[in-house]
């Protein structure tokens, strides 16, 4: 590691520590040129995959853009904003550990398709009618059909 004071490549770790969040290991350091000491912190980097649009081209994934789309689909629905973010988080989780670099539209639709469905039918029903472009009114009723089938028996 460099001194960033005077730039020399040989320093010396003196004491290490995990962070108080448990998310970085923190180390102090001394310079073996001019003897100054300073902190560095080591941190896990993840990286979202890259998004490939159906026109081929690539763009960095947006948590905004999701949200955005999310919210959308859910507008005038009774959805909490703790369900929202919930969903986020789990479509984010599952493009982390999917292990790839790159992912393309088409993949990302259908987990914010997973997830409306499990939120709301009828969010759901919005979001797909766009997403999958529904031509004519049986491809909506085939929708609706394929909602209805999973719906809980009222008491």
């Amino acid at each position: 590691m460099k001194c960033p004071f005077c730039q020399h490549e040989d320093t010396q770790v003196l004491d290490t520590r995990v962070s108080e969040e448990a998310d970085a290991i923190r180390r102090r350091r001394k310079c073996g040129k001019c003897d100054k000491r300073f902190t560095t912190y080591e941190r896990i980097e993840l990286s979202m995959p890259i998004i490939v649009k159906k026109n081929g081209s690539r763009t960095e994934f947006s948590s905004a853009k999701l949200r955005g789309s999310l919210m959308l689909a859910l507008r005038k629905r009774p959805v909490s904003a703790e369900a929202i973010d919930t969903a986020v988080a789990t479509i984010e989780e599952k493009l982390l550990t999917s292990g790839r670099r790159e992912v393309d539209t088409v993949y990302v639709g259908e987990l914010v398709m997973q997830e409306l469905k499990r939120l709301d039918k009828i969010a759901y029903i919005r979001f797909a009618s766009v997403y999958k472009n529904f031509e004519d009114l049986a491809e909506f009723q085939e929708a609706i059909a394929e909602v209805g089938h999973e719906r809980k028996p009222r008491k």
